[in-house]
Parts: C-alpha cells; sequence; structure tokens
C-alpha cells in the first residue's frame, strides 16, 4: 500500500490481492447495511452497494469494484430480492433493477478510475508543459 495525498486515502495496487479482499469486504458491509434497510422496509435492492463501489474503485481500483459489482448481483438476487434466500425467475422489475445497477456501477466504477487516476497526476507534481501546442495563439 502507499499512501495518497488527497485526505492521506491508504491506495492498494488495483489487480493484487489484498485488492479482491477489500472487495469482498466492502461487499459484506454492504450487504449488512442493506440488510438494515430491508429490515426498515426499504425496497431499493442496490442502494447500499453503489457508494461502496465507488469508494472501492477510488481505494483499490476498477478491477477490484468490477469484481466487486458482480459478485453483488447473485447476492442481492437470493438475499434480498422476494422469496428471500431463493434463487427464482426474475420479475421484469427486478430484471429493471439489476441493469440499472449495472449501468450506475459501470457509470461510478468509471469515474472513481477518473478520479484516481488524477489523484496520481496531482500527487506526481501535476501535468507538465511540453512545449507550445497547435491551438495556441502566439500574438
Amino acid at each position: 500500500m502507499r499512501r495518497a495525498g488527497l485526505f492521506g486515502v491508504p491506495w492498494v495496487r488495483p489487480w493484487s490481492w489484498q485488492a479482491f479482499l477489500l472487495g469482498l469486504v466492502v461487499v459484506g458491509l454492504s450487504a449488512v447495511f442493506q440488510g438494515i434497510c430491508v429490515a426498515l422496509g426499504a425496497k431499493l435492492y442496490f442502494a447500499a452497494f453503489l457508494p461502496g463501489l465507488f469508494v472501492l474503485g477510488l481505494v483499490a481500483g476498477a478491477p477490484a469494484a468490477a469484481f466487486a459489482a458482480l459478485l453483488t448481483i447473485p447476492l442481492v438476487w437470493w438475499a434480498f430480492m422476494p422469496p428471500f434466500f431463493e434463487f427464482n425467475a426474475l420479475t421484469s422489475a427486478n430484471t429493471d433493477s439489476i441493469n440499472l445497477f449495472c449501468l450506475l456501477a459501470v457509470l461510478l466504477i468509471g469515474l472513481a478510475d477518473l478520479c484516481r487516476e488524477t489523484m496520481t497526476i496531482v500527487n506526481r507534481g501535476g501535468l507538465k508543459r511540453s512545449g507550445e501546442s497547435a491551438a495556441t495563439n502566439s500574438q
């Protein structure tokens, strides 16, 4: 692990076993939080998993976040979609929820990866000017 310059967040190498283990931990913690939300009456199946995916994408990179997103879909299908703790045929509403989660997960993981790359550039001292570009007006 190395320290990031922004808020002192520790980073994990993207393809390391620590990144994927962190992905499992994030999915587990999100599942516990989602279980609490379901017990209180919430019907949003993937709501607790999206913030965790974004933070995981920032800290551990896109591969671990994609792994966590792929792990989330069967977990939510099994544990949080009625009938609980069974794999049954999906209704059209459940299929739409999974499709929407996939879309949001791709967008959030992409945004987290861009933020991670930006923090890397900033930590190295920013972009260096390589000279005049064709778009620059030298008047």
